[in-house]
């Protein structure tokens, strides 16, 4: 092919470490270039679908007349913010001497959306190509480059994440809309997002409704070890204190004796290697990092360190080709706390059969460590402890089984059962990998099954040398936490089978790659609040879930599409034939809407009017402190009351609360503690940081002073491109 090749890649990290290995060392604006290749990218998505807008006069402004929105052929639209690289690129694939294009974005679904919509809209109609690699190595680039495949092999890939996008479109922002007018109120309704939240409103509900029953166990203690009553039903709970108390009147100063003594050898395989949505729990439930913030760690371990392979997976599992890489990638990490156990696997066998699996392997297999080698002191405190917590579970994924012995006990007092257990360890196994850090999900275990046992016989006779009544009470369904959520959204509760099974088979609500986002989401439209770990609804979101069509709150929603995109991702459906079904459903959620005789109260109205359309603003809980927002959504106007900060109160160490504006700023605190800004400053600079510092943690924060939210955020992102070029 005569010509050079252009390079798209999805972003300019990415691109620029694929230039140091082709070789392109000239930098241009928005691209680099060699001798064979030009190396762009993209800046995320830089071309998506119109706003509704753009299909008529009609839909400029909100109202439930001009509903539904289905028009017959969706319109690609260049993205304002990054018009300027969309332009470089288009410049690049006009080139007369570019022969091919390779694509090089993410390898996946979302991926292959970003990459074909840029040439679409760029009108560019040169040979493909695809390079397909799980890690941004230089090794792996070279193999990926040495083995690119045709890019017509991904054409229904892309037919589907395009299907995937329009009926999202289609559904999204009609329900949206017609809620929104409906109810004079900003509401939205989505495919993921409204069942995602209806998981955390039923679990609230739950809660609510929860009525605590008090239960009584009793318990004998022995030298050396307790038992607990578990009477012929092996049941150790009693809700009648009157039979708890006669169970302990008929033990009474009465002699023990063991019955039975049962011993059995078991092991544990070894937890799987990670894939993004285990590692985002594992992270939420050690660190309380959300799903977001344990994202970001990952792409700056993949892209910036290469220390780590592509993070958005769904699969746990590796390739029999990967596996041959095993003894350099445990070279890699062979330091500092990971030493010793990844030089004894070295030297040893390594058991693979938990960890190599093809069958299990989806676009990209398990997380784990690179062939790079790692300087622990470059990566950030955060960058850190997710890195760590992917090399332990790689380690322990190829060590043995976790070996141990299981005893059982059944002690008889008078005519009453009583059952002990322990355990002894044969052999630590996997668990070595964690012994100096626990396992992130390491479960409960009862103490009467985990205590040392001295040694006993069937037969024996035991002094009793206590006996008493212990009270509890049964307890409520546990919140939802961003770990709890995240498994929740990967397999959803559905009563139908065939359509539970193929949430299995696919990745649930949303995918590895946009469960932080759907989460983020619900906390900025203030459909739910974090108290400390849990996730508890608004009054909001709530209502939102009562006043949305009832099949729009299911999974089996996103169950069926899945099942229908997976089959236009084998050439097997038509898309057409999809999306008129998808223009269907859309009229009828609509209509339901406009249908209800529902109503929607604002119960955290305020006196306060917005400055800029007068309407009283709502008191809300933002995700770093108070706010006050305005209820309509054409004004989108945003005051910062307060924001929870990071700084310490002196008294009880407490993180304080920065509460007003300008030079009225007033640190508090929850035990009464109460300091001017300026006071702050002053102790912040005695004890060592200047106002530099002050300011590097006052720009971490929430900003405190109010003003039009859009223009921010418009603000915010035009900064964030800008460092992106």
């Amino acid at each position: 092919m005569p010509g050079k090749a252009l390079v798209l890649a999805e972003k300019p990290s990415v691109a620029r470490e694929i230039a140091k290995v082709l070789g392109a060392r000239q930098g241009g604006e928005g691209y680099m270039e060699g001798p064979q290749y030009v190396i762009t990218w993209a800046l995320g998505h830089l071309v998506t679908l119109a706003d509704p807008e753009a299909y008529g006069e009609q839909y400029k402004t909100w109202n439930l007349e001009s509903l539904p929105m289905l028009p017959k052929k969706m319109q690609l639209v260049v993205i304002k913010e990054t018009s300027k690289q969309f332009r470089v690129v288009q410049s690049l694939l006009k080139r007369g001497d570019i022969g091919e294009i390779i694509i090089a974005t993410d390898s996946g679904r979302e991926g292959e959306l970003v990459a074909r919509w840029i040439l679409i809209k760029a009108g560019c109609r040169k040979p493909l190509k695809r390079l397909w690699i799980s890690s941004q190595t230089a090794r792996a680039v070279k193999e990926g480059f040495a083995s690119l495949r045709p890019g017509h092999a991904y054409d229904n890939l892309y037919l589907s994440a395009q299907a995937r996008a329009e009926a999202d479109w289609l559904v999204g922002l009609n329900v949206t809309r017609a809620l929104t007018c409906k109810y004079n109120a900003q509401l939205s309704g989505g495919r993921v997002q409204t069942p995602t939240l209806a998981l955390i409103v039923a679990r609230e509900q739950e809660i609510r409704n929860f009525q605590p029953r008090e239960f009584y166990t009793v318990r004998a203690k022995f030298e050396g070890f307790s038992a607990r009553w578990v009477g012929e039903q092996r049941q150790s709970r009693l809700f009648d204190r009157a039979a708890a108390e006669a169970i302990l009147a008929a033990v009474q100063g009465k002699s023990a004796v063991v019955t039975t003594v049962s011993k059995q050898f078991k092991s544990k395989a070894p937890p799987a290697a990670y894939d993004l949505t285990e590692l985002q729990r594992d992270a939420n439930r050690r660190y309380a990092y959300s799903a977001k913030e344990t994202l970001a760690c990952m792409q700056s371990l993949y892209e910036r360190h290469k220390l780590l392979t592509y993070p958005r997976t769904d699969s746990r599992y590796i390739t029999p080709d990967v596996a041959a890489t095993l003894p350099e990638r445990l070279r890699s990490v062979a330091v500092g706390p990971y030493r010793e156990i990844a030089g004894a696997l070295l030297r040893g066998r390594l058991s693979t059969r938990y960890l190599v699996d093809a069958s299990k392997v989806t676009d990209h297999h398990a997380i784990i460590p690179t062939e790079e080698p790692v300087n622990l002191a470059g990566l950030s405190p955060e960058e850190r402890r997710v890195y760590d917590l992917v090399v332990r579970r790689f380690l322990a994924v190829l060590s043995q089984p976790f070996e141990y012995e299981e005893t059982k006990l059944t002690i008889a007092i008078g005519k009453e059962i009583f059952a002990a257990g322990g355990k002894t360890v044969k052999s630590p196994g996997w668990k070595t990998a964690y012994e100096k850090a626990p396992e992130p999900d390491e479960p409960e275990e009862d103490e009467e099954e985990t205590q040392n046992l001295p040694v006993i016989r069937q037969g024996d006779r035991l002094r009793v040398v206590s006996c008493a009544i212990e009270t509890g009470k049964t307890k409520p369904p546990a919140r939802y936490t961003e770990a709890t959520l995240l498994s929740a959204m990967e397999n959803p509760p559905m009563e139908n089978r065939s359509l539970r099974d193929i949430m299995k088979n696919t990745s649930g609500l949303g995918t590895p790659a946009t469960r932080a986002d759907i989460i983020e989401k619900l906390f900025a439209s203030f459909y739910m609040e974090r108290h400390g770990k849990e996730l508890v609804p608004t009054s909001k979101g709530i209502q939102l879930v009562s006043l949305v069509p009832a099949d729009l709150k299911s999974a089996e929603l996103t169950a069926r599409w899945e099942q229908q995109l997976m089959l236009i991702s084998q050439g097997q459906a038509r898309t057409d034939a999809f999306l008129e079904e998808m223009r269907t459903y859309t009229a009828r959620l609509v209509s339901q809407v406009v249908a209800s005789g529902a109503v929607y109260h604002h119960d955290n109205q305020t006196r306060e009017k917005c400055p800029e359309c007068s309407k009283f603003l709502l008191a809300v809980n933002g995700k770093k402190g108070k706010m006050l927002v305005c209820p309509d959504r054409a004004c989108g106007y945003r005051r910062s009351l307060s924001i929870q900060t990071n700084a310490r109160c002196p008294n009880c160490h407490k993180k304080l609360e920065l509460r007003g504006e300008g030079e009225k700023r007033l640190f508090v605190c929850v035990c009464g503690h109460r300091e001017k800004y300026a006071d702050f400053e002053k102790r912040r600079v005695d004890a060592g940081a200047g106002k530099r510092e002050v300011e590097k943690f006052l720009a971490g924060q929430q900003p405190a002073a109010g003003g039009n939210f859009a223009l921010a955020a418009a603000l915010a992102k035009w900064q964030e491109n800008k460092r992106e070029k």
